[in-house]
């Protein structure tokens, strides 16, 4: 049977850092992924109001289709800025595209922004937004283990109405592929059931790694979609999203890492109602680090079967992901607040 990997994050995938830096009076943060060196990477946007940085470069159809990191970021456009800062730290230490004798590296940092400006954080910052020097340190702090919850990225997220934050989770196959999910879940849609307490993504839950909450019943008769009324300022094009890399230890292709990034949204599925809403900007990355070799050759169907495997593992991670992010900003919330 598949189980949860050591640490039960996304970086059970073997090669994998994460960081974050989080600005406790602006109430906004960043955090980063970083593999050891650059990996396969692909990426799939369904939200309606989606923010994000060196997306197109790594489109099956462009020359890159790798990545020396990726950043989620809260500060909206402001927050693009974080990849600045990333790709200057990893720029000096030789990381990256090297095209020419001279000049420096070229680091290829994709990333993906969350709305977070509408909180109660000091956002008077004139015109040095602090998401550069956010990218940087949170690249520098990269490690296997880290912080869930109100950090990084997820430090100013919500949740429909309640706490958002920064959630991961993994499990590993039983041919010893490693899957994980790395979230920051700021979406309009509300990830609990109408109890208020369990959470739609309960049925995959392990380990009662979001508190075990079993719904008094399966059933959801509520409306397809919250009171316009009570979401106030947040039904706003662009002011919502989830953004998430999910992650293999697999060798896979560009194009078979941009499958198993568009199946990783069935996480955001299960556990958001509604999702890929116009107001959401739901953007997907999806990297594999080719620790473990694939024994079945390209375009055969042992081969798909062996994708789609990994696929619906990672929109299972994904949706525990966003589940944790949420569980685990109930408590980093009233401790920062």
């Amino acid at each position: 049977m598949p189980a949860v990997g050591n640490r039960n994050l996304i970086t059970d995938v073997h090669g994998l850092t994460v960081g974050n830096a989080t600005d406790e009076a602006v109430r906004t943060g960043v955090t980063v992924l970083r593999c050891a060196t650059s990996f396969v990477c692909a990426v799939d946007i369904r939200g309606g109001a989606p923010g994000g940085r060196e997306t197109d470069v790594l489109a099956s159809e462009n020359l890159v289709g790798r990545a020396d990191a990726i950043v989620l970021t809260g500060g909206s456009v402001f927050g693009l800025g974080a990849a600045d800062g990333v790709t200057s730290t990893l720029s000096q230490i030789g990381a990256g595209l090297k095209i020419a004798a001279k000049g420096p590296t070229i680091p290829i940092v994709p990333a993906g922004v969350l709305h977070d400006l509408g909180n109660d954080g000091d956002k008077n910052w004139g015109d040095t937004p602090p998401y550069q020097s956010l990218g940087k340190a949170a690249c520098k702090a990269t490690t296997t283990d880290f912080s869930l919850g109100a950090v990084g990225a997820g430090r100013g997220a919500m949740a429909g109405l309640v706490p958002g934050g920064l959630g991961s989770a993994s499990i590993v196959l039983d041919n010893e592929v490693t899957v994980g999910a790395l979230v920051a879940a700021n979406p309009v849609g509300s990830v609990y059931l109408p109890d208020g307490q369990s959470f739609y993504a309960w049925p995959w839950e392990l380990n009662d790694e979001f508190g075990g909450r079993v719904p008094p019943t399966q059933k959801d008769t509520s409306a397809p979609m919250p009171d316009l009324s009570r979401l106030g300022h947040r039904l706003k094009a662009g002011a919502n999203t989830t953004i998430a890399i999910v992650a293999t230890s697999a060798d896979l292709s560009n194009v078979e890492a941009k499958r198993v990034a568009i199946m990783a949204h069935d996480g955001i599925a299960r556990a958001v109602r509604p999702a890929h809403t116009p107001f959401d900007g739901d953007t997907v990355f999806a990297v594999a680090t080719a620790k473990d070799t694939i024994n079945a050759a390209p375009q055969t169907m042992e081969r798909a079967a062996i994708i789609a495997e990994i696929g619906s593992a990672a929109a299972d991670c994904l949706g525990r992901a966003i589940a944790r992010a949420v569980f685990e900003a109930q408590a980093t919330s009233s401790s920062v607040s």
